[in-house]
């Protein structure tokens, strides 16, 4: 039964951290982009993110946050969440759910603690500004 089974491996959809400036906050942060960088439309798009770790010891954990999209076209992006700059001491966990047709793809992105840094930043596709990617 376990053989009838297949899990189609993600490939170009990755998540990227842009540091931007906000005049909600007056400084900059970081935003989490959606990169589509895929020759397919994705639908049914589910982000959960969460953030957990240790600070000072004790241990740390933020609330689930959900983020549904219902059409993502093929090379593109989509923003997903501004990530508070007190979370970037923790891994901040994303798990991006959607359907390429009728077949369902899912995978978990995680930015490791400290990992969000301006000296971590590359190109990112499709955008083309600096920012920290996971694939």
């Amino acid at each position: 039964m376990k053989a009838d089974i297949t899990i189609p491996e993600v490939e170009n959809v990755f998540l990227a951290a842009v540091s931007e400036w906000s005049d909600d906050f007056m400084e900059k942060v970081w935003n989490v982009y959606l990169v589509n960088d895929s020759d397919f439309d994705l639908d049914g798009v589910m982000v959960v993110s969460k953030a957990s770790g240790t600070i000072d010891g004790e241990m740390k954990k933020t609330s689930l946050l959900r983020h549904a999209f219902q059409h993502v076209p093929s090379v593109s992006v989509v923003k997903v969440e501004m990530i508070e700059k007190s979370v970037l001491e923790l891994n901040n966990e994303f798990m991006v759910t959607y359907f390429i047709g009728s077949t369902l793809y899912d995978k978990k992105f995680i930015f490791r603690k400290n990992s969000i840094s301006e000296e971590a930043t590359e190109e990112v596709p499709i955008l083309f500004v600096d920012g920290v990617i996971v694939r």
